[in-house]
């Protein structure tokens, strides 16, 4: 049987019962998983950690922060074993610990950014910087996520191309409070299922046009930069 072994930190620690556990002579459900058949535990923990952040105790928010850290050490030692793969933990910290210096010259630079409100307006431009790729504000947006907080996501993508949704006939005043917003929300979800309609496909349903209207008003910025870069390349032989 094999011991828990020593280490210098608990995380250390972790990562290393997690290996003895895929490893040969381990557990074997552990040694079977794969990246694929773990997205539905981490859907899953993820949620549970919401929970626990949103209504839990102190002894909760330890516990669930500890069972989504497991599974990115899980997916971690999945990979340190899989060809074509082949990182480790400290791969995955050292990438994050790059990105987040790359995205904080506020702190690790020389720009001044004196409120939370300038590095929120900055924060698209760093990310261009560290992903040039990138050529929609809806490049990265998982489409996977739950429709309201996608909505909300897009809406943010939106305003800052000024487009705005469909307009819709206003039946109340906007609610004051988070109370207040989710009972109403509550109540439009309760009315919709009530005429047997979808809240969550017509929701989706939306956001499919809010997204093709984001994409519309880019298009022109896009004409315009590569007429651009067009010129500037037609230009020297222009002047010969």
């Amino acid at each position: 049987m094999p011991e828990i072994p020593d280490a210098r930190t608990e995380l250390d620690r972790l990562v290393a019962v997690t290996a003895l556990l895929r490893a040969p002579g381990g557990c074997p459900w552990d040694a079977e998983q794969t990246h694929a058949s773990l997205v539905q535990y981490l859907t899953e923990e993820t949620h549970e950690l919401i929970d626990a952040i949103e209504a839990g105790s102190r002894e909760e928010l330890i516990e669930e922060l500890g069972d989504v850290l497991y599974q990115v050490v899980f997916h971690a030692d999945i990979a340190a074993h899989t060809p074509g793969e082949s990182f480790t933990i400290q791969d995955v910290a050292a990438h994050m610990t790059a990105k987040m210096v790359g995205r904080h010259p506020h702190v690790f630079g020389d720009l001044d950014l004196s409120t939370a409100g300038d590095v929120e307006n900055a924060w698209d431009s760093f990310k261009a910087v560290e992903k040039p790729e990138r050529t929609s504000v809806l490049d990265g947006v998982p489409l996977g996520m739950p429709a309201l907080a996608l909505a909300d996501k897009l809406l943010g993508k939106a305003a800052k191309l000024g487009v705005a949704p469909a307009a819709a006939p206003v039946v109340a005043p906007v609610p004051a409070t988070e109370d207040e917003l989710g009972a109403e929300l509550l109540a439009l979800v309760a009315g919709a299922r009530a005429r047997g309609l979808d809240a969550e496909r017509a929701l989706r349903t939306a956001l499919r046009t809010l997204r093709a209207d984001i994409t519309a008003a880019e298009a022109p910025a896009a004409d315009t930069a590569e007429a651009a870069a067009r010129d500037d390349a037609e230009a020297p032989a222009r002047a010969e």
